[in-house]
């Protein structure tokens, strides 16, 4: 049995490398699509019965695990990247609040899974509705997630929808961590546990 602290860090790990991602493509222009796969996947799997069963299984969140344990001892390399995620759960906060963009994400989403078990997940054309879904609707809320990188790949609409496709499926881990209990308090009262339940 997963215990709570451990489904809440299962969460966690999604939303750090599928932010870690971002950041890639940002400052690259290139992703692992491995962790995109994996991310993309977690969208569309509204109704899973576990926090594990979101991500198919725990070989696929050990990259954002290792993000995890990298935040609880200090040691991340891209201190952008603890703000990207702080900014995603803010705005997790106004999304769940706006029952009208919950509902549009919901229905588009709907909208694009049978493309999406077509043609796979990881396709542009998936990537490019997930893009303009995000764009319509968690970009309209305040503040904005913004994402610092290399002005040549951030002026590629291919890229750009990557990238939105990507905070999409952070947001739906940070709507997750929630839903299973997960705070900030978690960070100031029990880091030693969750760093246990991180494999640290």
């Amino acid at each position: 049995m997963t215990s709570a602290i451990q489904q809440r860090v299962l969460a966690l790990a999604g939303i750090a490398q599928a932010l870690e991602q971002v950041r890639r493509i940002a400052e690259t222009g290139q992703s692992d699509p491995a962790v995109v796969g994996t991310a993309i996947d977690s969208v569309f799997r509204i109704n899973a019965e576990s926090a594990l069963a979101v991500y198919g299984d725990a070989s696929a969140l050990q990259p954002g695990l290792r993000l995890v344990r990298g935040y609880l001892r200090n040691e991340i390399d891209d201190p952008l990247l603890p703000k990207l995620a702080l900014a995603v759960l803010q705005i997790e906060r106004r999304f769940v609040a706006d029952a009208d963009a919950a509902l549009q994400v919901q229905r588009g989403i709907a909208v694009l899974a049978p493309d999406a078990e077509r043609l796979g997940r990881a396709h542009p054309d998936v990537l490019a509705g997930l893009g303009s879904l995000y764009s319509e609707t968690i970009s309209q809320l305040r503040p904005r997630v913004m994402v610092q990188g290399n002005p040549h790949y951030l002026g590629q609409p291919n890229v750009v929808a990557e990238i939105r496709s990507i905070l999409l499926a952070a947001l739906r881990s940070a709507v997750l961590w929630r839903q299973l209990g997960g705070s900030f308090w978690d960070f100031l009262l029990r880091r030693r546990e969750m760093l246990e339940a991180a494999g640290g």
